[in-house]
């Protein structure tokens, strides 16, 4: 689960991102991925003979759809499950260690982008957060049970219930359809506590969408 890095310092700053907007990774959360681009069945090549660490950052909007602005914050990620398909492509499982600061692109030869990463700031990352009070559990569930009654959704109760608030808070931010800004907010929130707040308020403004699609906040 990323657990073998005890510090920031341990990571390696130098890693090969994976620009990808509306997927999000999470400290401690998984991130299913189909490969399938020469440039990044290329970049797994070469995780997978080394650290396994990618980083999952989301793009600034503009023009550059070749070589888009990257976000100032992602998520790296340790390659935990790995499989090759028939027609070429690697199915992966990513697992969030820590999110960085991209502090700089390096200029390289390979087709896949690199960056220097500044994981200082986020070194709460590596230990998870205190469980939620039952007060604001019960507050997620009830925006979320209206957020998917709204759009004719349905998920397992069961397990909702019973899961730690944390990682249903970043099972649901990667999950579900938000706006890159959206996702890239849940992402850079200081804490669990603040991206647990963030993750409720975007399901109640949702699931308080009226007929004319204007938004109403209660």
């Amino acid at each position: 689960m990323g657990g073998i890095y005890l510090h920031t310092a341990d990571i390696p700053q130098v890693i090969p991102v994976f620009p990808l907007d509306g997927a999000l990774l999470l400290p401690r959360a998984a991130l299913p991925l189909n490969i399938f681009e020469p440039r990044y069945l290329n970049m797994i090549d070469d995780v997978m003979a080394g650290d396994r660490i990618i980083g999952m950052v989301q793009t600034k909007s503009g023009d550059q759809r070749t070589h888009p602005v990257l976000a100032e914050v992602g998520c790296a990620g340790r390659i935990t499950s790995y499989a090759e398909t028939g027609d070429g492509r690697y199915l992966i499982t990513l697992t969030g260690i820590c999110r960085f600061r991209v502090t700089t692109e390096l200029p390289v030869h390979t087709p896949y982008r690199q960056i220097r990463a500044d994981f200082a700031t986020f070194e709460a990352d590596l230990k998870p957060g205190p469980e939620a009070s039952p007060g604001a559990r019960s507050k997620l569930l009830s925006a979320l049970k209206s957020y998917l009654e709204r759009r004719g959704l349905d998920i397992d109760w069961r397990t909702a219930e019973d899961a730690p608030v944390e990682s249903l808070v970043s099972s649901l931010s990667m999950a579900l359809p938000f706006e890159t800004a959206e996702k890239q907010a849940l992402l850079e929130a200081a804490t669990p506590e603040e991206r647990r707040a963030a993750l409720t308020a975007l399901l109640q403004i949702d699931a308080a969408v009226d007929d004319d699609s204007s938004p109403q906040i209660q």
